[in-house]
């Protein structure tokens, strides 16, 4: 694939469904119009494109390796991490990615009509309506989606945030459907809690989560009245995947009748609105024998009237999970999120079948399968550095921490959380809205073949994304006062010799791309910042700013040139490849 030409732009017009069945279908059938482009994939390609595989990598270390980890697992870097962690070990860097974290606080109430919770107060725990009988969800809701982004902007050399936002894709939720706030903000601290945890019990926690319950009908599924949505995405998307339809109600992987008995499984939950909570109803729940196919050995599931542990679902679980089409279900996952969309022959037998291997054999703990997957020869094989392009939070997200874009702290919320807020909305803009999702399959960029990631470009959203870049460095985004910029001057001054122009062209292009440029592109980055000049009059405006760095005239004179330099840069097709 042409890493540049792919860019031209895709118009895709997206349609939501209007419920749970019709989701189902038009997931299957692609969920959306298109009018693909003649540069994107029309298939996918059967040659291999590396034979490398999960073996540990022993090649040379250094920033390009180290930019190239960290490109993936965070939502940017800046200048300062990027170095410093160059001079780690890969061995160094992973475990420190992989280290747990305390949760965070919880979002706060922003909102002056929200009169019973007061400003700068989490309202996560609130009654829905106040006491003067006003309903403040939507602005909730707002709040949690801001809250969410400041988490992403905040975060250390961690992968938690780039995880939640994974199983956010993967056990997807819509806040528009869930319709409360703090269900929502529940479902989100438990994808955060399970984010580096073990994939079974997460999926387990997930099932019986107040905020899945009512998105996928979990609630009224009942003995008398079975509902089987979530039985069916349990399986088709959350576990072992759906595979091709073999004869009608049979597919690859499980059939019609082990949606139908997983459906029993799971009647009896109901949610409780005011502790915020599911609960188990013994009177609701089918306590019959149930009874699964072939694909999965025949098993048989007793009735059991009690949520106590082990119960019903556990059983559910153990026998999805002990198939090792689960394993490389989620082996796919990780490896979409974290290397490439393409999954040809050569990297299942050589990547997703060892990494599914490791999963089992850990009892589904991510830990070591992520491990074995970020010290991998595959990870840091050159095919597979500067292939992906970047989703919306990682765009939106990523040039502020790149560039170290200051935002209001702590002790003003409300207008930090409308910088917050102002991010997420370019990125749901860009088509990634935290927290919701188009339906319940996730973005189709993660799935949706041949396209996948192509998906992310189109004709709407890469000028938004050029809008963006260009708001940011130009003049900023200004709420009550309060601007977040990008300031070329600070950027710059962490280089080692900011007067050598040609040092300038070489390092910004270290930090914002992941690929090599060519000859060519260089001199013509040189060219944007020194139009017609020689390299001269660069260190002569720069020590003549320096020397008088008040003086208003002298500070326009270089800041000028880098935010053109910066601004050309991040409209370039390579900018929007991780």
């Amino acid at each position: 694939m042409n890493r540049r030409s792919f860019l031209t732009p895709v118009s895709i017009h997206r349609q939501k469904s209007g419920g749970d069945r019709q989701i189902a279908g038009d997931r299957q059938a692609g969920g959306s119009r298109q009018n693909i482009s003649p540069y994107a994939n029309k298939t996918l390609p059967r040659v291999a494109r590396t034979t490398s595989g999960l073996e540990p990598y022993t090649g040379p270390w250094g920033y390009d390796q180290a930019a190239h980890l960290l490109r993936r697992t965070l939502f940017g870097a800046d200048y300062v991490t990027f170095n410093a962690m160059a001079a780690n070990t890969m061995q160094q860097i992973v475990s420190q990615l992989l280290q747990d974290q305390p949760a965070p606080a919880p979002p706060v109430n922003v909102n002056s009509k929200d009169v019973d919770v007061p400003i700068g107060q989490t309202w996560v725990f609130s009654p829905l309506l106040d006491s003067n009988g006003y309903n403040p969800n939507s602005s909730r809701i707002l709040s949690l989606k801001a809250w969410w982004i400041g988490q992403m902007l905040n975060q250390g050399v961690s992968l938690v945030e780039k995880m939640t936002l994974l199983w956010h894709n993967h056990l997807a939720t819509e806040t528009s459907v869930i319709g409360d706030a703090r269900f929502c903000y529940k479902h989100n601290a438990l994808l955060r809690q399970f984010a580096l945890g073990n994939l079974k019990e997460l999926v387990y926690q997930v099932t019986i989560d107040p905020g899945m319950l009512i998105y996928l009908n979990g609630s009224t599924n009942t003995a008398s009245h079975p509902n089987e949505n979530y039985g069916r995405e349990l399986q088709e998307l959350f576990t072992i995947g759906k595979g091709v339809e073999i004869a009608p109600g049979d597919y690859t992987y499980y059939t019609e009748t082990d949606v139908q008995e997983a459906a029993k499984v799971l009647t009896g939950w109901q949610v409780n609105q005011t502790t915020i909570s599911s609960v188990f109803n013994s009177t609701r729940h089918d306590a019959s024998v149930k009874q699964f196919s072939g694909d999965y050995q025949n098993t048989i599931i007793l009735g059991k009237l009690t949520a106590d542990r082990p119960n019903e679902i556990d059983d559910l679980l153990t026998m999805i999970f002990n198939e090792v089409e689960t394993a490389k279900f989620f082996a796919r996952k990780l490896y979409r999120w974290f290397v490439y969309y393409l999954i040809d022959d050569t990297v299942e037998a050589n990547v997703i079948a060892p990494l599914a291997g490791i999963l089992q054999s850990n009892n589904y703990e991510v830990k070591p399968a992520l491990q074995a997957l970020l010290s991998s020869a595959h990870f840091y094989d050159p095919v597979n550095i500067g292939c992906v392009i970047k989703n919306p939070v990682d765009h939106a997200v990523g040039t502020c921490r790149l560039f170290g874009v200051g935002f209001p702290g702590s002790t003003d919320v409300i207008d930090q959380y409308a910088m917050w807020s102002y991010l997420r909305t370019e990125a749901a803009v860009m088509q990634l809205d935290p927290g919701d999702p188009p339906n319940v399959a996730g973005w189709p960029e993660y799935y949706q073949e041949p396209q996948f990631y192509e998906l992310w470009i189109n004709t709407d959203t890469l000028p938004v994304r050029n809008q963006f870049t260009d708001t940011m460095i130009l003049r900023g985004h200004t709420s009550n006062g309060n601007t977040s910029i990008i300031d070329p001057i600070a950027f710059v001054e962490q280089l080692s010799d900011p007067g050598d122009p040609n040092l300038i062209v070489t390092e910004f292009a270290r930090l914002l791309f992941p690929i090599q440029l060519t000859s060519n592109q260089m001199a013509f980055l040189k060219e944007t910042l020194l139009p017609g000049l020689p390299d001269y009059e660069w260190t002569v405006e720069w020590t003549t700013y320096t020397q008088d760095p008040t003086n208003t005239t002298k500070l326009n004179a270089v800041k000028s040139k880098l935010q053109a330099l910066l601004k050309f840069m991040m409209e370039m097709p390579e900018y929007q490849l991780m």
